[in-house]
């Protein structure tokens, strides 16, 4: 059982990063993605350095963890940070969200093809439940006169390197907290987003951004890359893996009736039902077996 804190706090976990996605779309609207990307995600790790360093916990990396975090932040950072926002910039915000949280399928997939971990029955399931969501958001990509399925190749590759990013951190071994890790990641793959935008995009124009524009890229930097990172590290440990489960399966719905309100997204049929196929999968590679859930 989680106590009642523990609860709001989930709670308000799954609010906030399921919002994220359609204030995501909003800040595109007048912001190019690389530097929307470098610019939350720095302000956002130097927010959290500061926060955590007052908090007396030891920020300096040792030797080769040096490098171990620039390894482990190529997958984790640049590889799913970058490439989600580009789906996002090319899809609906909700379905961005749901290609997104396919990731624990392609956890599994990956640690079953190169780390040697057992496929079961459930495994299968959940691959089978996640291809069906994927074909129909691309068949429904596809149908459309204006339909963009190169999104859908980059939230899938996005997912892709967030499954191969976790497998890494499971086996990394540092002497950092991960909440450390993570901050020193974002400002690492910060600058080399920063040095993709400057090279490849034109120089965005802050003084003709509207009141809802700058109100999510505050949400991006306080709240994505800051509360919500101090809730899940803070948690992270101490939830049942049911718990844990449930919250990253409700995320992708947050994030879908969310954006009919911030961005005026109108879901399709095809939507729910991916949602709920995702979800399903999800569930099946989550979920702990009944027999193991903690009483």
């Amino acid at each position: 059982m989680i106590s009642r804190r523990q609860l709001w706090a989930l709670l308000a976990l799954t609010l906030m990063w399921g919002v994220n996605w359609p204030m995501m779309k909003l800040s595109l609207q007048e912001l190019s993605p690389l530097y929307f990307r470098a610019s939350t995600m720095m302000l956002g790790g130097l927010w959290l350095f500061a926060f955590v360093a007052a908090k007396g916990e030891r920020m300096r990396p040792q030797g080769r963890e040096w490098w171990a975090i620039v390894w482990l932040g190529l997958p984790n950072i640049l590889g799913w940070h970058t490439m989600s926002i580009f789906g996002v910039q090319e899809l609906a915000s909700g379905r961005a969200a749901i290609l997104g949280f396919t990731m624990p399928i392609f956890t599994v997939l990956l640690g079953a093809a190169f780390f040697g971990e057992r496929m079961t029955p459930r495994v299968r399931l959940a691959v089978v439940c996640a291809l069906l969501a994927v074909g129909l958001l691309l068949w429904h990509e596809l149908q459309r006169l204006s339909g963009r399925p190169a999104g859908v190749v980059w939230m899938l590759g996005a997912a892709v390197c967030w499954a191969l990013g976790t497998l890494m951190f499971r086996r990394a071994h540092l002497t950092l907290s991960p909440l450390v890790v993570t901050v020193w990641m974002l400002l690492l793959g910060s600058l080399a987003v920063w040095a993709l935008a400057i090279g490849l995009e034109p120089l965005p124009q802050p003084g003709h951004f509207s009141l809802p524009m700058w109100l999510s890229l505050v949400y991006g930097v306080f709240i994505n890359y800051g509360i919500a990172q101090l809730i899940w590290f803070g948690m992270a440990r101490d939830l049942p893996p049911a718990t844990s489960a449930m919250s990253v399966m409700a995320i992708p719905l947050v994030g879908t009736l969310s954006a009919t309100v911030i961005v005026g997204e109108v879901p399709h049929w095809q939507d729910w039902l991916a949602m709920v196929f995702v979800m399903v999968a999800i569930a099946s590679v989550l979920l702990p077996p009944r027999g193991t859930m903690r009483p």
